[in-house]
This record gives C-alpha cells, structure tokens and sequence, in this order.
C-alpha cells in the first residue's frame, strides 16, 4: 500500500497523519471498483459466500463500502467521483436489485450502514438526488417500519434506519425507535458496559457497535435526541475509561469474540468519544490509539496484495469468522474510519500523538461489569484479557470460551480445545458463572459435562498464578497456556513440570506447574490458529482420582522475551492448605485464594486476598 510520508514530529508514535487515513481510504474505495456490478448496485468480491446467498452478499459490498465513502465524502467536503459511483448504485439497488427488508434478515443490517451513510454524505449524495429517485430509495428503507429484528445489537440498525426516514420526512415509526433505545437499557450492567442482547455477550461489539449507533442516532436524531445524548455521553466515557486497555502498545487489539474480520472498526468508539466530546482521553491519545489499530494492521499485510479485505485477521483464515460472514464482511472496517467527519482543524487531527497508559507502565485494570481482567506491560506492550464473564450464550466458541486472550495471540481453532483452558477428560467450557473480579485478580466456575471447575487468576507484572479446583469423575486433567503462531515452526522445551514454546521473534508462552501437576507437553498445531500456518501451545498434566477435589496451581506467562521456566519457578512460592492457596511472589506480595466458596452467576469479589496491584 502507498502511503503518505511518515511525520514523526506531529505523530512521534505511529507516524500517521489525517492524510495517511485519507489514502488508506481511497486506495480501499479504488481497489473494490473492479468488481462492481454494472448498474453499481452490487459489490461482488470472491471468496466464501455468507449463509445468506449472493444477492445479500453483493448488497452487503455496496453498503459497508458505501459507509466508507461517505466518510470519505464528508471528509473533504464532497468527491464528485465517489457521489457518482455510489449514487446511481443506490438508486438501482433500491429500485430491486437489492432483496427487501425482511424480518430478521441480513438487509436490515447493511439498510443501517445505508441510512447511516446517507446521513453523513447527505449534503452532497441525498440532497442531489431528485425526488423520484429519493422515493424509491425510501420506499426501500421503509421496510424497518413496523418489522421484527434480532433481540442484541440488531434492535439499533432499526433505530437508525427509521431516524434517517423521520429526517427526510419519511413514514416511520416512533414507537420502533423508542422501542430499539429503550431495549439497550435492558442489557446496560454498568460502568459503561452493555451485554450485546440478554446474557454474558461481551466482545468488540460493545465498542463498535452498542455505543456506536446511539452516537450516530443522536447526529440523525439532532436536538430531540438530547434526552438521551447526555446518558449515552457518560456511558461512553466511562466504557473508554475501561476501553483504552483493549489495545497493545503496537495497536493490536485484543483478539476476542466474534467478527474479527472487521479489524479496524475497533477503533470506532474511540472517535465517537471524540465526536460526542465524551472521551477521557485527550485528543492526541485518541489519535495515537486509533492510528496504532490502523498501522497494526497495514503493517502486517492489510489490505491484501489485491487491495482487498480478506477474511481473517492478518491473512485469510477462515475458522476465524462465522457463517453470517461473506466475502465483504470485513468492510465493516469502515466503521473505524469515522474520525474522518472531524474536521482537518480539529485537536484530534492537529495535538500531537501523547502517551497512552501501557506507554508509560504496567496495567492491571479490573473490569467487573463483563467479569474480565486486563493484564498488560510496558516491556513487550501485550495486553491479555482474562475471561471470567463473557461466555455468548454458553456456546462453547473458542472465541469466548478460554480463560484468557490477547494482542499477540489467538485461540487454536481445530481439535480439543486445550489452549488457555483446563479440561477433564477433553470437556468444553461453557456458560461462565462468576465468582467476581477485584483488583488484580479475577475467578469463575463451569461445568464441563459431569466436572466441574472453578479457576482463580491472581496477575503480578507478566505473571498469571491460576488456582484450579477440579470436581468429577477419574481422568487426566489438562491445562494450557496461550497458543503462539507464526509462520515458522516455534521452538519448545519440555521439562517435568514445565513446558515452553518460542516464536523466531522471542514471542514466549510458558506454563510452569506449581502444585499437583505431573506432566508437561507441547501440542503443536498446523493451520488452526489466525496469527500463523505453525503453533504450539504448552501444557500441563494431572491425573484426577475422581474421589476427593483435585487442587491445582501453576503460573503462565505470555512475554515478548525470554522466559526462564525454572527461575520463574523459583521464584513464586505456593502453600496449599486443603481449599486455601497462598502465592508468595518474589518481591514479598503475598495472594490467598480460598477455592470452593459457594457461588453464583453475579458480580462481586474474587475470593482472594492481599492480590498485587
């Protein structure tokens, strides 16, 4: 990808400017006109198709990438070129080439990234538009009024596209829209976190999309929003108080949850807050976060060698997406892009790139509305997420089922589910019942078939201690570290109660058994993992007699250099006294957890005490 010149005075940082957004824009505008349909209405890329067929498919190209000019339109005060292109394909797509709304169907979702186009690039796409044309897209967008959509995030693309039929006088329903904000507030759990839908759904949706279209209905919805604009401002901030630790010091985000394709689009509540002036950050913080993501992503070969969005994360890898995701799926990347609508002048563009948190130290930061803990530091800039909340329905999907995630690393996504997790006899984590997160430690239970297993995580600097309690029938208990991938084979090195795996560039990930564990191994993996072909992942063994509980307890680390296993065992001495652990770290601090409690399904305090900052 060509690029703007780097400038290392106004973006000491990332080097990115305004200008570098503006050309990573319009070269992924450019590279997608090939393959427009000839009436423009559809985009058509290769590749896997979604389960919902080819005319759905190409709809879904038109819309997403038809938000991206829009942004790309409003930048620079109009671009008669994109206006055109995307004009006449609107106007033929609404006119039939486009499926109807239907209920529940996959329309809805690019109807909103239309309506919300349309909104942004209104002064010089809609506003052109004559009146019969106007019509037919009207008539188009009117099937969101009065219909039935999912029950989670879906609710807002009907808020949104009913908001753009009110403001260019167009029937709607108000009762639809009040019906769609009013449902959010059923899934609000507190400082600033939503459950996208009723349950443990907490991902990158929560960014990019429950905060993100409240923000764009207020821009549609002007001054008759403000009832709720100032509750969605302080929603927001507060989310991005918590948000800003989702992203390694090299703009990785975290890689978790579904729709990861989408890549750059978590940028998108990051300049909301600087769109809705509902930020904690200062502006050039926010440049500095959005335009890491962005480089991160350049950097490591996006867009492809076509100009195109695959499906995957760095490369195409399909056990990463999801059946609803076609070949233009990825181009909700769009939504990342939304800084572009503040104008040149504004701080964000004009501040010079400041420091975010893990660029200065370490960060343990608890987040007990989702049941996560974040764990990052400064030396390599990794953050690892520890899951102790987000379960998505109790699905079993390795994107939310491990104990713990990361910026450098992705979960194994063929075969037993063994990285990160800690299985009886081969049995999946489930549905997550919280035990409560504090802070810097964090545990939860699950049943696993006929076992069940609580684990307590207690983080000091790089380090995690876990603290397992198995309960169920005899068998050989397994527990692993985080998975690392690359495109060459890693090393590893297995002692009797340790196992590790180094990737070419130092990237490490060690277990070390620190009570009742009896074995280790190395399980490497081919083709299962989005960050590589090659992977390993280092485990753990114990054999569970299937009479009394089974205590376990072992440190695992995930560093951007070398890791010593033996002195790291040495190093953090363990006291287990029945159902009590006490870890002893080398600096003196000292963590007891007491395993066994009576639990639930709330939020609360980890049962540990004295944990480390």
């Amino acid at each position: 990808m060509k690029l703007p010149g780097s400038d290392r005075v106004l973006s000491s940082w990332t080097g990115y400017t305004r200008e570098t957004w503006l050309a990573v824009a319009d070269q992924l505008l450019e590279s997608l006109v090939p393959w427009f349909s000839a009436s423009g209405a559809q985009v058509r890329l290769p590749g896997r198709g979604s389960w919902s067929g080819a005319d759905c498919d190409g709809l879904e190209g038109f819309a997403r990438s038809f938000l991206l000019a829009a942004l790309r339109i409003a930048a620079d005060g109009g671009d008669d070129r994109l206006v055109e292109r995307y004009a006449s394909g609107l106007v033929a797509g609404a006119a039939g080439e486009w499926p109807r709304l239907t209920p529940c169907s996959q329309q809805m979702v690019e109807a909103a990234a239309v309506a919300v186009g349309l909104h942004e690039s209104r002064a010089w796409l809609w506003d052109k538009l004559d009146v019969r044309d106007q019509q037919v897209v009207v008539d188009w967008l009117s099937g969101f009024v009065g219909s039935r959509t999912w029950d989670n995030n879906w609710r807002l693309f009907q808020v949104v596209g009913e908001q753009f039929l009110a403001s260019v006088g167009a029937p709607y329903s108000q009762d639809d829209i009040d019906a769609g904000l009013d449902r959010i507030e059923d899934w609000y759990v507190g400082d600033g976190w939503y459950s996208d839908g009723p349950g443990q759904n907490f991902d990158h949706y929560i960014g990019w999309a429950m905060h993100l279209y409240p923000g764009l209905w207020t821009r549609m919805a002007g001054p008759s929003a403000d009832g709720r604009l100032a509750i969605y401002r302080e929603r927001l901030h507060r989310f991005l108080e918590d948000a800003v630790h989702l992203t390694g010091s090299d703009g990785a985000p975290i890689h978790f949850g579904r729709s990861l394709c989408y890549r750059m689009a978590t940028a998108a509540p990051y300049w909301m807050g600087a769109l809705l002036d509902a930020t904690p950050l200062t502006p050039g913080q926010t440049r500095r976060l959005c335009s890491g993501t962005l480089r991160h992503f350049v950097d490591h070969g996006v867009p492809d060698e076509r100009g195109l969005l695959s499906l995957g994360w760095h490369h195409h890898f399909l056990p990463t997406t999801q059946p609803y995701s076609g070949p233009a799926s990825p181009y909700w990347a769009s939504k990342g892009f939304l800084g572009l609508l503040l104008p040149a002048d504004h701080d964000v563009w004009t501040a010079r790139e400041s420091a975010l948190p893990l660029d200065e130290r370490d960060q343990v930061r608890a987040l007990p509305a989702p049941g996560l803990l974040v764990q990052a530091t400064k030396h390599d800039g990794i953050v690892r997420l520890l899951n102790h909340g987000s379960d998505h329905g109790a699905e079993g999907d390795a994107h939310y089922n491990r104990l713990a995630y990361s910026s450098r690393t992705g979960p194994e996504l063929t075969g037993e589910h063994l990285d990160n997790h800690i299985t009886l006899n081969g049995g999946h984590r489930t549905q997550i019942h919280r035990i409560g997160v504090a802070e810097a430690s964090a545990a939860s239970w699950w049943q696993a078939g006929a076992a069940r297993i609580e684990a307590a995580s207690v983080v000091h600097g790089r380090i995690e201690v876990r603290c397992v309690l198995v309960n169920g029938p005899a068998g050989v208990v397994r527990h692993g570290g985080y998975a690392i991938a690359g495109t060459d084979l890693p090393e590893v090195d297995v002692d009797a109660t340790w196992a590790q795996a180094t990737r070419i560039d130092r990237l490490t990930s060690v277990v070390v058994g620190l009570h009742g564990y009896e074995g280790a191994a190395v399980r490497r993996g081919l083709d299962a993992n989005a960050f590589g072909p090659h992977s390993a992942t280092p485990y753990l063994e114990a054999q569970h007699d299937g009479k009394d509980p089974l205590v376990l307890v072992s440190a695992v680390v995930l560093s951007g250099d070398t890791v010593w296993p033996r002195q790291l065992a040495e190093s953090i001495d363990v006291t287990v006294h029945g159902l009590h652990v006490t870890v002893r770290f080398a600096d003196g601090t000292t963590a007891d957890v007491q395993l066994g409690e009576e639990v639930g399904d709330g939020g609360g305090t980890a049962p540990v005490e004295g944990a480390p900052a």
